[in-house]
């Protein structure tokens, strides 16, 4: 009888630790995902501004004598854009995507900046519309960038705290990077509407 008592009791504690260990890995998974849904929403919020840029470019390039080797820049780094191809969960796949789009950042601040000295764009809705998508969108990725590393600092802190630290290793679950600004990409570009002032420059 003892025997039997001690199996029962060895079953249960097994039963018990088995629904613990399937309650912290469904918990680590959920904290995952949401993370990489996030991740996500950054990648949408820059493929918009992507989006904008051939229309950006094509109204521009419609001035005379508009420097085309502004023009080329902005068209370049979009290129450099869409060649990097991004894990969310490699620190060096990240600092990559960001540098790229730290470039494309950097080359849009200077086409705006240009534009404001050609009168002729002052009267072009379309440009003047283009302007106000593309600073909404730069919002918008501030925003989704900060919400990601939100959701990677509530997965990271469970990571590490116990009991989940444990088992994470053994189910392959790693710190998720966060998302970091190469310096000064965190502003978005300058968008001045008074053509008749002087261009803002970027911080």
């Amino acid at each position: 009888m003892k025997a039997i008592g001690c199996i029962i009791a060895l079953l249960l504690a097994v039963g018990v630790l088995g629904l613990a260990l399937m309650g912290t890995y469904n918990s680590l998974v959920g904290l995952s995902q949401a993370v990489d849904a996030q991740w996500a929403q950054v990648e949408n919020a820059y493929q918009r501004r992507t989006d904008l840029i051939p229309n950006l470019v094509a109204t521009v390039s419609g001035s005379a004598n508009f420097e085309k080797s502004t023009l080329e820049a902005v068209t370049q780094a979009r290129a450099s854009v869409g060649q990097v191809r991004v894990n969310p969960s490699d620190p060096a796949s990240m600092a990559a995507f960001e540098q790229a789009q730290g470039g494309l950042s950097s080359a849009l601040s200077r086409l705006l900046v240009v534009s404001e000295q050609y009168p002729d764009l002052k009267s072009s809705a379309n440009f003047r519309d283009l302007q106000v998508q593309l600073e909404g969108t730069e919002n918008r990725i501030s925003v989704e960038r900060s919400r990601f590393n939100e959701k990677a600092q509530t997965y990271n802190t469970a990571i590490l705290r116990m009991p989940a630290r444990l088992f994470a290793g053994f189910f392959g679950m790693k710190e998720k990077p966060y998302f970091k600004a190469v310096a000064g990409s965190e502003k978005p570009p300058s968008v001045n509407f008074d053509f008749g002032a002087a261009p803002t420059a970027t911080p």
